[in-house]
């Protein structure tokens, strides 16, 4: 059988399985785009993506906050022109399917990447030819993968490989994030880059996190933190933060909610020059790092829609009426239960912790509280530092340890070092079950004598989250 043959073929089945899949409750997001790559061949994603999409697509990568970024801008894209997806499935099997799925105009793929090997960015580059590449953030939380950890700075490689060789494309670029800046400033003699961050004093975290500088690992000075890492920063080196093209320059919390103003000067692809808007937007109350989704999302959309006329309008139109169900399952939620309030939700790094205790933080306003902080695993020692970093800073009234993942044993040994930064707590040892967690941490709830209580930090992914929380809403 011919190659040209085989990849008709292999298109045909791959075409009808989806269609067969999508009736399933995983939608058949990955099977259609497995059997067309395993038969036809990786060489051929390029043939299929040059095929299947007329002006380019956009791929969303970062530690965090990929899934609702991809999604905001899948709903504002989705509006202007036709659109291919791949959303919380950040495989090139979902990618692939997504292809296979239909034509459309703009492909918009969420891809995660954790290592070189089982991430293959270059090849997805190569393959796929992105016209717009866009980095969220970049944290210490997915280094190991299938049990192997791998080093921090492979991990950065590998994200940076995701546009590394793209030409006359955009990266769009959290200014705010050192390494995220870099991995900019290293393609701006190559295209477009769209840096997006706030530029506003009246937000400022003072959690002491010692960030190296990612072109010579000098420490970097900081003038304003924002979040974490992320802020306004600079080395003796010479590099130094970005000035924003899209950001926040006015931010307040008013009748519960975000009321931010956007300051935006973008260039955009399509019609080859610069375009300038302002919104101000009433979202809801969600934390900062969401806000950053809004920023990179409004940049994306700003930089790559084939048609900005009256981009304000449909900015504001989405964003005033967004609702809260695009935020993927373990969001941080605060809910009444039994005479407690009760914050609760996925804190997989220190920039996710820290978010949901300063969320929950407007209700506590100083008070008592209870904080169950849920370990990570074997081999996530560098997540653990991060959280015990916030522990220590934060200093709740009591902290409650219980085992986030697998091992209740390495979930001990973080506990031990949690009392040894004289932090005043206690162990619960659960066996990995998600039910017997999920009830483990609502029998903590009860145990508390605190009214306020925050439940954060690691879980299987998002399962033992939505368990907890649904029989916390029974």
């Amino acid at each position: 059988m011919k190659k040209g043959l085989k990849y008709s073929l292999m298109k045909t089945v791959g075409y009808l399985s989806y269609n067969l899949l999508k009736i399933l409750p995983t939608g058949g997001k990955s099977y259609p785009g497995y059997l067309f790559l395993r038969y036809a061949g990786l060489d051929s994603l390029g043939n299929l993506a040059k095929e299947q999409i007329k002006d380019g697509s956009i791929l969303i990568t970062g530690t965090n906050r990929k899934t609702t970024t991809t999604t905001m801008i899948i709903d504002l894209m989705s509006n202007d022109v036709n659109i291919s997806k791949s959303v919380d499935n950040n495989t090139i099997y979902a990618l692939t399917t997504a292809l296979l799925a239909k034509k459309s105009d703009i492909g918009i793929f969420e891809y995660g990447i954790r290592d070189l090997k089982h991430g293959i960015p270059d090849v997805v580059e190569k393959n796929i030819k992105p016209k717009v590449v866009v980095y969220t953030n970049v944290s210490r939380e997915h280094t190991q993968v299938l049990g192997v950890k791998n080093s921090f700075e492979d991990y950065v490689k590998a994200k940076t490989l995701l546009s590394k060789n793209m030409k006359d494309g955009i990266v769009v670029a959290n200014a705010d994030d050192p390494i995220i800046c870099n991995i900019g400033q290293e393609k701006q003699n190559d295209g477009h880059v769209v840096y997006y961050g706030f530029n506003v004093d009246n937000i400022e975290d003072d959690t002491d996190v010692s960030v190296m500088c990612p072109k010579c690992n000098k420490p970097l000075t900081y003038s304003h933190k924002y979040m974490n890492q992320r802020g306004v920063y600079s080395c003796s080196c010479g590099f130094k933060r970005c000035e924003p093209d899209v950001k926040i320059t006015k931010y307040s919390i008013e009748n519960n909610k975000n009321i931010i103003t956007i300051d935006a000067n973008v260039y955009n692809y399509f019609v080859d020059e610069n375009i300038s808007f302002t919104l101000d937007l009433e979202l809801p109350l969600f934390g900062v790092h969401n806000v950053y989704n809004v920023l990179a999302a409004t940049s994306t959309y700003a930089c790559f829609t084939p048609k900005p006329e009256n981009i304000e309008e449909k900015l504001k139109n989405y964003f005033n009426n967004i609702d809260l169900s695009i935020l993927p399952p373990g969001r941080f939620e605060v809910l009444e239960y039994a005479d407690k309030l009760v914050g609760i939700g996925q804190g997989d790094n220190g920039d996710a912790l820290k978010v949901n205790y300063d969320y929950m933080n407007h209700f506590i306003q100083g008070n008592d509280y209870e904080f169950i902080y849920c370990t990570p695993d074997l081999n996530e020692e560098e997540i653990f530092e991060d959280h015990l970093n916030i522990l220590k800073k934060i200093n709740p009234t009591h902290i409650t340890v219980i085992p986030g993942r697998v091992s209740v044993d390495v979930a001990k040994t973080y506990y031990t070092q949690i009392k040894d930064n004289n932090l005043n707590a206690s162990f619960k040892s659960i066996e990995y079950d998600f039910e017997k967690r999920a009830s483990g941490i609502i029998d903590s709830i009860n145990e508390s004598e605190y009214k306020y209580v925050v439940v954060s930090g690691c879980g299987e992914e998002h399962d033992v989250w939505n368990v907890t929380l649904n029989k916390l809403k029974e």
